[in-house]
């Protein structure tokens, strides 16, 4: 099976916010895991928690790939395709 033109294309940007969700920062809230935007490097939190601000940034922005932001972690999903990689 091949991977999908955006897991493939992906990018590498440091973190924008490497010690949390920029949101949840920002309001005081709280994230139960991170995602890395791998077009602009922002931190959101998973959709496991409150405010699932990864998947809101690919919404507002169109960027179609996310890396886990966990430790030992390095799996990659594309929202436009549902493909992981």
């Amino acid at each position: 099976m091949a991977m999908c033109e955006h897991l493939s294309q992906a990018d590498d940007p440091a973190a924008r916010t490497p010690e949390g969700c920029e949101e949840c920062l920002a309001a005081g809230g709280r994230w139960v895991h991170l995602r890395r935007c791998l077009e602009c490097g922002h931190i959101g939190c998973c959709d496991s928690s409150p405010a699932k601000h990864a998947t809101g940034h690919y919404r507002a922005t169109g960027h179609p790939v996310v890396q886990s932001f966990e430790p030992n972690e390095a799996w990659r999903w594309c929202f436009v395709d549902s493909a992981m990689g």
